[in-house]
């Protein structure tokens, strides 16, 4: 429902947006005409639909117009008496360079994924275990399966013992030969522990038009060696249980946090991996060690970024927080859903190295 209103939201003002940006580009010099003005916008929103997807189309509109309205606003505003020696729209090409500055880099920090590492200590008897986690790889948006299989031997060269995949590995838009090389590429990895995996709301699809289905899915993680954990918990090495749960979104009548681990030994360390960054207080409370989630994007963009937890939807965005007595981490992930930006943060996979007694 968020989503959707955010959507509804965009669009109005992007029309508004169009309205404004006819009457910027008369002011250059080499336009002056609002039937050219308005042919400029509709090619350019063209180019962006056809070659980034509509909703990235939608997003260049927006925070173009932003900084159209930024810079008019000061020059109006501020220097309302100030008179250049160049006539030229000295607010408008600011706007220019300051959006491709903006988009690029956000366009950047999406695509590029950085390494993130967190250290955590306990006094359970742990030893020494070395965790790499992900999630949000919505296969096929910023890189297909074989850029998948590349970012998972970066990974395996940090030598984890073992992966933890927070949910949304695939997408509406993912295609079946993506999937599949991801899912080989997970089955090929040398770790001491293998490969857990948690459904994210995306998995199961919302709409029916791609070209492989949730069970497609599922044989090809099982057949590759994942371990899908739904509302379940295992105890790996009689040291450490992983505990997976349901999407919060896609189930909403999934086992209570606290009904999931009431049958753990708690004198052993308990991972536990909830896509969506919502139910802290109760996992708190339940006697979990650490929770990993994804779900947010860290934000994905300036300024909505802490919107989730403004409206009650998310217990946090991004990074680490420590309630009571247990850790919780959420990343921003290795990719993005459709959207090809991120401001403010970047994605990126997780390493987390865990010192018990």
């Amino acid at each position: 429902m968020i989503w959707i209103l955010m959507f509804l939201g965009a669009f109005v003002a992007s029309i508004a947006g169009i309205v404004f940006m006819i009457s910027c580009l008369t002011k250059f010099n080499l336009i002056k005409n609002k039937i050219v003005a308005f042919l400029i916008i509709a090619l350019l929103f063209c180019f962006f639909y056809f070659t980034l997807e509509w909703i990235n189309a939608l997003t260049i509109t927006i925070y173009t117009t932003f900084f159209f309205l930024l810079f008019e606003f000061i020059g109006r505003k501020f220097l309302k008496n100030f008179t250049p020696k160049c006539k030229c729209y000295w607010q408008g090409w600011l706007a220019i360079i300051c959006s491709i500055a903006y988009l690029g880099a956000g366009y950047y920090f999406c695509v590029s994924v950085v390494e993130k590492d967190y250290t955590l200590t306990t006094d359970k008897n742990l030893g020494q275990l070395k965790v790499a986690m992900i999630a949000d790889s919505h296969l096929s948006t910023t890189f297909d399966g074989e850029g998948f299989a590349k970012h998972l031997k970066t990974i395996e060269a940090q030598s984890p013992d073992i992966l933890l995949i927070s949910g949304d590995f695939v997408d509406d838009g993912s295609k079946n030969i993506d999937m599949e090389k991801a899912c080989e590429a997970l089955g090929n990895l040398n770790l001491k522990y293998g490969v857990w995996f948690v459904y994210g709301n995306h998995d199961a699809g919302y709409f029916s038009h791609r070209d492989f289905s949730e069970a497609d899915l599922e044989n090809a993680l099982i057949k590759n060696g994942v371990h899908i954990l739904e509302d379940e918990c295992t105890l790996i090495d009689n040291k450490f249980y992983v505990v997976g749960r349901r999407d919060k979104g896609i189930n909403p009548n999934r086992t209570r946090c606290s009904t999931l681990v009431s049958t753990l030994d708690k004198s052993k360390y308990i991972i536990m991996l909830d896509h969506e960054p919502a139910d802290y207080d109760a996992e708190a409370s339940a006697g979990v060690d650490l929770v990993l989630s994804g779900h947010t994007h860290g934000g994905q963009l300036i300024p909505i970024t802490f919107i989730g937890e403004w409206v009650g939807a998310n217990d946090a965005t991004y990074g680490y927080e420590r309630r009571e007595n247990t850790d919780f981490i959420v990343t921003s992930g290795i990719s993005d859903w459709a959207l090809k930006f991120k401001t403010g943060t970047r994605s990126e996979y997780v390493i987390i190295d865990i010192t018990g007694n």
